[in-house]
């Protein structure tokens, strides 16, 4: 029963993400990244930081995992560790480009036919080790980095960028990475 209460909420949480006004857009005044290639942003990413949402509330050790889907679309299964519940929740989407390829901009759905933005709106351009990822406005926003612990300068950085772009960063959560004696979920 726990587990279906967790995933009523879950997609609760993601079909409020997903029917905003604009869902999809990027936040007034704010650039996604160019240049960008989505066979390098495959892979699992750390989440480092978050603004809250009611999806991810207490979760730890959360990760984002994309991987190509055979329409030409990306598979994304997000995953977080509810200590308080002692289970794993984990959330399995799709995302898509909302224009060029080469443009950080895509559109996500883990709940029917709504869809949320995912904005890239800044990349290690080098080997694509973190990520800066907004929402379809200032209250969402994600730290992602492609291991569980970030350097303080780097993420320093990134809470400076989203800082002067108009989030409220004091409100960021870091995420606690530790590991724990549980296994995630495969999922098939």
């Amino acid at each position: 029963m726990k587990t279906i209460k967790k995933l009523i909420n879950l997609l609760a949480g993601s079909v409020f993400l997903t029917v905003l006004p604009g869902c999809t857009g990027v936040p007034d005044g704010i650039e996604t990244v160019s240049g960008f290639e989505l066979q390098r942003y495959l892979g699992t990413w750390y989440e480092i930081a978050r603004l809250d949402h009611s999806f991810e509330r207490g979760l730890s050790q959360v990760t984002a995992e994309y991987s190509l889907r055979d329409d030409g679309g990306v598979r994304v299964i997000n995953r977080g560790y509810n200590a308080t519940a002692g289970e794993w929740d984990e959330a399995i989407g799709k995302a898509y480009f909302t224009g060029d390829s080469n443009v950080g901009r895509l559109k996500v759905s883990f709940f029917g036919p709504f869809y949320g933005g995912y904005n890239i709106i800044e990349l290690d351009e080098v080997d694509y080790q973190f990520s800066l990822v907004a929402g379809p406005d200032r209250s969402y926003l994600w730290v992602l980095s492609r291991t569980p612990q970030m350097d303080a300068a780097t993420l320093e950085k990134l809470v400076q960028k989203a800082k002067a772009l108009g989030f409220e960063t004091d409100k960021l959560i870091m995420v606690d990475q530790s590991p724990r004696s549980t296994a995630a979920p495969s999922s098939q």
